[in-house]
């Protein structure tokens, strides 16, 4: 028996199908000036190019190597509207995954388009609290008892598990997914979500039951339910994650978050790596005999193209030695690699799948004169949240204006919005593909002012976990022809403190018993993720031929040259923590 069992992990997370490099904004300090720089950061080929050294490097060391996904391969770009998940499928396969977990985003059309993906890839997806003994086995689109999914035992009450030779014993991989999973994706009716954290302590103990100790729990959870996993189940190895686009490792210099890479809980390194394949999680492990981590080293890494441009906020022209030193202290931070690719996946991309894109990418919609930057939550560098949903949720308003008169506000989701707005052209493609990606039809409501505080707070008390464990950060509402103040630190029900509509070219009250009519997409309208309030309307009624993206196109063709010259402020936030 060794005394130390060491391993090396390459993970991922909430990748949304970004095949190719996503735009990167830094923040650099020299000489008492702040830069910005826009780099090209991540995709598939750079992945590929650099999961593949990792692996050598474990072999070379004579070490065991896993490379691992947390969840949400899929939404997110015109790759996965122009394909749905084969490009996803062919791309991960040449990755090469030893597996990955099931996210939310892969069942936002049921169970379906999950069973295509089963068919087509060559690792195991993971879903061991995702219990299919309801499901109707006649049904087209079927998931129960494909070989290719690890779910929920039923007759033992534990999930599924990948197993994978370690040393003198074996390693156990165990995928846990949210159980939450109806309220904010739509599984199939038939298929049941187990509560994760009992799932997870059933499965270690009967997997210490066969004196099997090192377990690798596979999550796509977020970052506050892995750490309560972690807190509440013993006998946890480790956990790689997902889902809440949790940066971690100090990035404090290049004007991002510092965050402990592996911050531990209970004994347990839980590690994640942010979002959409700018990222690659990287890190060596040693175990003792009883699958405790003893050790870790390890980061996340950006993954550096040769572009990169440098703005100032005075939009002084730069001289070239400052660009010269700002590049060079950019790539000289410890959490940088090149940007080398793997040709053959490059190749995939730019051959099958690219050419469908550049149609789409012809078609400019307006010229943004500045970047939006686009965070769930507010923040100390941006305390009134998103840039750009509030923009959004204004063209939902206008859109729907135009056939509801009436209207009196618009109220939008944070993760409704994917990306950040550049500056630059805009296209049809930055719309379809990156910004706005779910095409959701709007609805419009009639409601009492009540039930809108009554949103407001439940869906920031969701976002934020203040009180109780919501579904993610996406929750965060921006809304239009509404501003509102959240005070975390009051007892629940009296967190709103203040509610204005904007009526008869006036800021007024919002009273508790007058009716006011909104819009919201129809996901938001359906009540998921906080918005349960939304279902109290009097009425709701679609807006005809008329989705978020289109609505969003309409807005910028009509009022893009406004974009830029007023900043929306209709949150004021004060956090709980």
């Amino acid at each position: 028996m060794p005394n130390i069992y060491r391993l090396s992990i390459a993970h991922i997370n909430d990748t949304h199908s970004n095949f190719e490099p996503s735009q990167v904004k830094f923040t650099l300090q020299h000489q008492q000036q702040s830069y910005h720089l826009t780099a090209n950061t991540g995709g598939y080929a750079r992945l590929g190019y650099h999961i593949q050294q990792a692996r050598q490097q474990a072999e070379t060391k004579h070490q065991p190597f896993l490379f691992l996904h947390g969840g949400d391969s899929f939404q997110g770009t015109l790759y996965f509207r122009e394909f749905q998940g084969a490009a996803n499928a062919h791309l991960l396969n040449l990755l090469k995954p030893d597996a990955m977990v099931l996210g939310n985003h892969e069942i936002d059309a049921g169970n379906s388009p999950v069973q295509a993906f089963l068919n087509r890839i060559e690792f195991p997806l993971m879903a061991g609290n995702m219990d299919l003994s309801q499901e109707d086995i006649h049904k087209a689109g079927k998931l129960r008892d494909h070989p290719q999914l690890l779910d929920y035992d039923v007759s033992q009450g534990i999930a599924k598990v990948l197993l994978k030779p370690f040393y003198d014993t074996q390693i156990a991989i165990v995928g846990i997914t949210l159980d939450q999973m109806p309220l904010i994706a739509r599984p199939d009716p038939d298929t049941l979500f187990v509560n994760a954290i009992d799932t997870t302590r059933r499965t270690i103990q009967a997997l210490h039951q066969q004196n099997i100790q090192h377990i690798v729990i596979l999550s796509h959870l977020g970052i506050d339910q892995d750490r309560e996993l972690a807190k509440q189940v013993n006998g946890i190895s480790l956990i790689i994650g997902g889902h809440s686009h949790t940066l971690q490792g100090d990035f404090s210099c290049v004007g991002m978050s510092n965050m402990p890479y592996g911050e531990t809980v209970n004994q347990t390194p839980i590690f994640h790596a942010g979002k959409y394949a700018e990222t690659l999680g990287l890190v060596d492990l040693c175990f003792d005999a009883n699958g405790n981590v003893c050790q870790f080293e390890g980061n996340n890494f950006f993954m550096l193209g040769d572009d990169i441009n440098i703005s100032q906020s005075s939009d002084n022209s730069i001289p070239e030695d400052i660009q010269h030193v700002l590049i060079e202290q950019l790539r000289q931070h410890p959490n940088m690699l090149n940007g080398a690719q793997d040709d053959q996946i490059d190749n995939v991309i730019q051959t099958q799948y690219r050419p469908a894109l550049a149609a789409l990418e012809q078609q400019i919609l307006a010229h943004i004169p500045k970047d939006f930057v686009h965070t769930r939550l507010p923040s100390k560098h941006f305390p009134h949240g998103s840039e750009i949903a509030p923009w959004v949720s204004r063209s939902m308003f206008k859109a729907t204006q135009l056939v509801e008169p009436k209207l009196d506000f618009a109220l939008h989701n944070a993760g409704g919005v994917r990306q950040s707005l550049s500056n630059g052209q805009l296209s049809v493609a930055d719309v379809f593909g990156r910004i706005l990606p779910f095409e959701l039809p709007l609805v419009t409501y009639q409601i009492k002012g009540q039930y809108i505080i009554e949103v407001l707070e439940s869906t920031i008390n969701a976002a934020t976990n203040n009180g109780i464990i919501g579904t993610g950060a996406g929750s965060f509402p921006y809304p239009y022809g509404i501003r509102y103040s959240y005070d975390g630190k009051k007892p629940s029900g009296e967190r709103i403190t203040s509610v204005e509509v904007y009526r008869d070219e006036l800021w007024q009250p919002l009273l508790n018993d007058a009716l006011y009519i909104g819009v919201s997409s129809s996901y938001t309208a359906s009540g998921r993720e906080g918005y349960g309030a939304l279902l109290k309307a009097l009425w709701q009624q679609p807006v005809d031929n008329k989705t978020l993206p289109e609505a969003f196109i309409d807005f910028v063709c009509q009022y893009g040259y406004k974009i830029g010259q007023q900043h929306i402020v209709n949150i004021n936030y004060i956090s709980h923590r």
